[in-house]
């Protein structure tokens, strides 16, 4: 029961993004500087959605750009957004970073500022129209629409408490799909803006998966707030100056079989975009009015490590052998020493002194 649930909010969604699907001819200047890099660090974030741990972190800024009118003038007035990403050889990390004034209206999530990740993983899934697959709502399934997957990660920060953990967990996960009750961070797939499904579950024709997850977890925060509290936060006043934080994770590669996620390379690269709602004016977004930012995907480099990190690694590792060499070369050189004391004990041959007989008592 659950399952239809579920499956019948996520078509009822679809619905009121249907403006989404643009008309006419699409164009978009490639921009080959533009990309996003996750560097090597191993053990520097916490997820509370807080940034003193990504302060040594470079970033990618870009402008935020409505995504069905990606013109200069209609730019989002807060500021750019600043996208930042680590791994540490599991998981991978995310921060977001843009100036807004606070907003928040409690269980309206459309007054509320909102994220999304968005990933390619079929070959011939576009950024335009959420991988570009011309089937209908009622025709698209894995068949018919292979190879235009995208992975989705959607926060809506309505019923979400500043600096709280949320995304996957064990009560929504035992269901088998990437939903989230409490916070709203869930893990979805899509091949177009009306063919979007919770992984785990999918349109009838479709196969689905008992055991899938969400495998995101994330925060936000408001510069503005002053405490780890929920009696100030997110009840603080709307229309205060500051920015907002928001920090995410989720494992390089995960356990999905059915083109729901994407799978990360250590030294490989993958193609991502970001959004951004925001209820400007105070008005209520809707799913189809956020911001982007780029016309395109934006590469996403993951790499093996940094020079600064590389050499560190190298000077440590080369101290520590040359440390341990000269100590084993000592101890090989005693071991050697009394080796060939006890050799010459035990083999050297035994002098007998020699008494004349003459000399012995009778």
């Amino acid at each position: 029961m659950l399952r239809y649930l579920l499956m019948f909010f996520l078509l009822g969604l679809g619905t009121r993004v249907e403006s989404h699907e643009e008309s006419g001819h699409w164009s978009c200047e490639s921009e080959s500087e533009i990309r996003v890099e996750a560097e090597f660090k191993y053990g520097v974030i916490t997820l509370d959605g807080h940034t003193d741990d990504w302060k040594d972190i470079d970033g990618s800024y870009f402008p935020l750009l409505p995504a069905l009118d990606p013109d200069a003038e209609n730019e989002f007035k807060g500021g750019k957004i600043t996208v930042k990403s680590v791994h540490d050889g599991r998981d991978i990390f995310f921060l977001l970073q843009v100036d807004g004034d606070y907003a928040y209206s409690k269980g309206e999530s459309n007054k509320c500022p909102s994220v999304a990740l968005m990933f390619q993983i079929g070959d011939g899934a576009s950024y335009h129209n959420m991988g570009g697959c011309e089937e209908h709502p009622t025709s698209c399934t894995d068949k018919s629409c292979k190879g235009h997957e995208v992975d989705i990660m959607h926060f809506s920060i309505g019923s979400a408490i500043p600096g709280r953990l949320y995304g996957g967990n064990p009560l929504d996960n035992r269901y088998g799909n990437g939903g989230d009750r409490f916070g709203h961070l869930v893990d979805l797939y899509a091949w177009n803006p009306h063919c979007r499904y919770l992984d785990g579950i999918g349109p009838p024709g479709s196969a689905n998966d008992s055991s899938a997850q969400n495998d995101w977890k994330g925060a936000w925060w408001h510069s503005s707030f002053t405490v780890h509290s929920e009696d100030e936060s997110p009840y603080a006043d709307n229309g205060k100056k500051g920015t907002y934080f928001f920090e995410f994770s989720r494992p390089l590669r995960t356990m999905d079989h059915l083109q729901q996620d994407v799978q990360f390379n250590i030294g490989g690269s993958s193609k991502m975009s970001v959004a951004f709602w925001y209820p400007v004016d105070g008005q209520p977004w809707h799913g189809s009015g956020h911001y982007s930012i780029y016309c395109d995907w934006v590469p996403i480099d993951i790499s093996v490590g940094n020079s600064l990190s590389g050499k560190s690694v190298d000077a440590a590792s080369s101290s520590s052998w040359n440390v341990a060499s000269a100590f084993s070369v000592i101890l090989s050189v005693a071991a050697l020493c009394v080796s060939v004391f006890v050799s010459y004990r035990v083999f050297s041959p035994k002098s007998v002194s020699f008494t004349p007989i003459e000399n012995n008592n009778l």
